[in-house]
């Protein structure tokens, strides 16, 4: 399915199928039409405003080739239809010489949409529209010259002139009030996609950067442990316990594959957060993208939680990786902490020389005999339905985070009007802010 609907794209894509569409649409459209003067000297018709739709919306084709293909294609179009509906009265010769003139319409308005075509995607819509509107004026005037040489026309009529004035006016500038409505629901569309993916590249990345985080923490302990290995084999050594000295240095090399291991791991996710350290987010914008993630954790675990927002003061960051894994991870907390239904606040906001990123709840709370050992690896107030520990990182995480950035996190003692639990992230200012 997904391969048919891939090559069906590639189909309407092809420069071909679209010249085919413009001048078969274009000559289905014609006829749907009205005629405000006696005669068929004047048509009112939709294909003129189909030929300008899609020359805008398709504005790589070659115009002159467009135009051309569907001149010829509208005067055949017309010519088997006199041929279909009035038999007896067809003349070949003359039913040509009555639809030359509108297929020269389109090749004219086609040449004269050429001198905007590279600008039509910059151009102000008014502008665009008043420039359409002269170049149908323009076909029109051509298309009753041709009228009038070919078949005799009388085209001194005023209402006449009036008439093509006036459509030509409507038609550009509702056409062009179209195409401009459709090119920003695209654009709205593509930037809802892009912002999608951003959002899913951040939460992976977020999440990342923790086990990053934790890598190089790990590398650091395993580091001291590798000296120390060697230092008690070197003690072995000059104690004569050569036996003993040979396992433990065996140790040690071992070590030392693991921690070399480790560091090529290492420098490979860390390429990537130095790719990603140029790419900056305001504080409003991370606030956005964790609540956002936090909304769809609390949808899928069932509950209701209204989630506020205050951001009094944003600047660019390129941390936004290490804010988002803290605040996911003080967000998360909340939410598992709320039984059904409650509310969850999140305010950032710049005091002095600090940052502050607060993250308020009105869930189950936390005991007082427990306040001091919230921040400690392993802690944790949360079991799941048949009676097991949750594994306590979360919060170690943050405070390991936060210190990380030259902060401080704590619970505040005292709970605020309204809310049950309130964490204070405080970190400096010139640690996050991109300098300008």
């Amino acid at each position: 399915m997904k391969g048919s609907a891939g090559s069906l794209y590639a189909i309407f894509r092809n420069e071909k199928v679209q010249l085919l569409t413009v001048a078969l649409g274009t000559a289905v459209a014609g006829e749907f039409k009205i005629n405000p003067v006696p005669g068929d000297l004047f048509r009112i018709a939709l294909g003129g405003s189909a030929f300008l739709l899609l020359l805008l919306l398709m504005n790589r084709l070659p115009y002159l080739k467009a135009g051309l293909y569907t001149g010829i294609t509208v005067v055949i179009f017309r010519t088997l239809l006199d041929v279909i509906f009035a038999p007896a009265s067809f003349h070949l010769e003359d039913s040509l010489r009555l639809h030359t003139s509108s297929g020269l319409y389109y090749l004219t308005f086609a040449f004269g949409l050429l001198a905007l075509q590279h600008r039509i995607g910059s151009m102000n819509a008014l502008w665009l529209g008043a420039c359409c509107a002269a170049i149908d004026l323009t076909s029109n005037v051509v298309e009753m010259i041709c009228r009038w040489l070919l078949n005799g026309s009388d085209i001194t009529h005023p209402a006449t002139w009036g008439y093509i004035a006036l459509v030509g006016l409507a038609r550009g500038f509702f056409v062009t009030g179209l195409y401009s409505s459709i090119a920003v629901s695209q654009i709205r569309a593509l930037n809802l996609e892009q912002s999608k993916r951003m959002e899913q590249m951040l939460a992976v990345n977020s999440g990342l950067y923790g086990e990053v985080f934790y890598l190089r923490k790990s590398m650091s302990a395993m580091e001291r442990v590798t000296r120390d290995s060697y230092r008690l084999y070197a003690d072995l050594k000059r104690e004569g316990l050569d036996e003993l000295g040979r396992r433990q240095l065996k140790v040690t090399q071992e070590l030392h594959e693991i921690k070399k291991d480790s560091q090529r791991i290492a420098a490979g996710l860390l390429k990537l957060f130095d790719q990603e350290a140029k790419t900056l987010l305001t504080l409003s914008e991370i606030a956005d993208y964790a609540l956002r993630g936090n909304r769809k954790y609390a949808a899928m675990l069932g509950k209701w939680i209204l989630f506020e927002v205050e951001t009094s003061s944003s600047y660019a960051t390129s941390q936004h990786l290490a804010l988002l894994s803290l605040l996911n991870n003080l967000l998360a907390n909340a939410v598992e902490a709320i039984d059904r239904s409650g509310v969850i606040g999140l305010e950032i906001r710049v005091e002095g020389a600090d940052t502050r990123l607060i993250v308020r709840d009105t869930g189950r709370g936390i005991p007082d005999k427990s306040r001091m050992l919230v921040f400690e690896p392993g802690f944790t107030t949360k079991f799941g339905e048949g009676g097991a520990a949750a594994t306590g990182i979360g919060l170690s995480h943050v405070h390991d985070i936060v210190h990380e950035l030259g902060g401080s996190v704590r619970l505040l003692p005292d709970s605020e009007e309204g809310w049950i639990t309130v964490f204070e992230a405080v970190i400096p200012t010139d640690r996050l802010k991109k300098e300008e």
